[in-house]
């Protein structure tokens, strides 16, 4: 059985680290040897399964007063006196300091390495040391793993060849669950507090709609960023007189039990990977409104009309017009959520875990 180590920055709750935690435990349940190489340790982080293993390659408490050049090398360094101990068949990069990390540390080893491109690739790997690095790193990549077509086009034509497009695992706890009887009058949205998902863009489009149906509410669940985002959704809060009818949530463990039973789930990111809370979200079941935002995420996973409604980004007309139809259409809704479970045939863990493991043993030979 082949021996596996994932690379990426940390645990910390967010997209990469949700989908490297679910292939984790998939792969050492089916009996792989995997380990899980990070470079920090964050405060509110993914539980990794008990079979896999965690190795810190990242910078010692000493190390931080070195120059950045400096630590940048170490941390290249400590990956690659890993691998060369652990010896693993295969490295999966996720995300994009990781990708070129591990690229850089196999420099004269035998180490396939598997990269993984998890956001848009417009304004992150587009930057002038991108345009260095891709030409010079990215032909030793042995595959890449995309999650849309939007995101493999950005990409010259000799990764293309050589990558594949796979979606993200949903959690099975969105997935199975009965229908609801009865939706309540709240609007739920789910994700970090953070500048891209244009959380402002939803509460201001809210207070609009909330002044014709003042019986709903709006709940936003998700961690905070840190980087500003929170405190200026309570300043909009505060201005707009929203305070009894908006609540921001925090992080939550127990999500399905919390937005199963809201009215429709809202989604307005300017820009996105293939965003896991909009795929949980249809996986209950939910109606989903969301921002056909680049590169692709929600137009790969929404048939507009039929599993969900598309609208354009940074278009908060839009916004209000398509919540105002949802709580006008209570038909439409329900027929558009149905419709949206189906996301769950195709994303549950093992259905990802097989397409995985069948690129992983293409590119090993096993």
């Amino acid at each position: 059985m082949l021996k596996i180590v994932f690379h990426l920055n940390c645990l910390e709750q967010g997209g990469a680290e949700r989908v490297v935690t679910n292939l984790s435990a998939q792969f050492a349940e089916e009996g792989y040897e995997v380990i899980v190489a990070t470079e920090w340790q964050a405060e509110n982080e993914f539980t990794l399964h008990e079979k896999v293993r965690r190795i810190h390659v990242g910078l010692s408490e000493a190390d931080e007063s070195k120059s950045r050049i400096a630590k940048y090398f170490i941390r290249i360094f400590r990956l690659r006196a890993m691998l060369k101990q652990e010896k693993p068949d295969l490295l999966i990069a996720f995300a994009h300091k990781a990708n070129y990390r591990s690229l850089m540390a196999t420099i004269g080893t035998k180490f396939p390495v598997l990269i993984s491109v998890r956001t848009d690739p417009v304004g992150h790997y587009d930057a002038l040391s991108d345009k260095i690095l891709i030409p010079w790193l990215f032909p030793r990549a042995a595959g890449c793993v995309f999650q849309t077509e939007g995101q493999k086009e950005f990409f010259p034509d000799y990764l293309q060849r050589k990558s594949r497009i796979i979606l993200n695992p949903v959690n099975p706890k969105y997935i199975g669950r009965e229908p609801v009887a009865q939706r309540n009058k709240t609007i739920s949205h789910v994700s970090r507090l953070v500048d891209f998902k244009n959380q402002p863009m939803l509460l201001r489009a809210f207070a609009k709609v909330h002044e014709r149906y003042p019986d709903y509410d709006l709940k936003l669940f998700g961690g905070d960023s840190f980087d500003g985002t929170k405190e200026i959704l309570e300043q909009i809060i505060e201005e707009l007189q929203l305070g009894d009818c908006v609540r921001l949530m925090g992080a939550c463990d127990h999500l399905p039990e919390q937005i199963e039973h809201t009215a429709f789930f809202a989604f307005t990111s300017d820009w996105e990977g293939l965003p896991n809370a909009l795929m949980e979200a249809m996986a209950l079941g939910l109606p989903v409104i969301a921002t056909d935002c680049p590169c692709g995420g929600p137009r790969t996973l929404i048939r507009h009309g039929e599993n969900g409604h598309l609208i354009p980004i940074k278009e908060e007309a839009a916004l209000v017009e398509a919540m105002c139809y949802l709580i006008e259409h209570p038909e439409y809704a329900d027929r558009m959520g149905n419709a949206a479970r189906g996301i769950g045939d195709i994303t549950n863990a093992y259905a990802i875990y097989l397409q995985w493991k069948d690129y992983i043993h293409k590119i090993c030979k096993k």
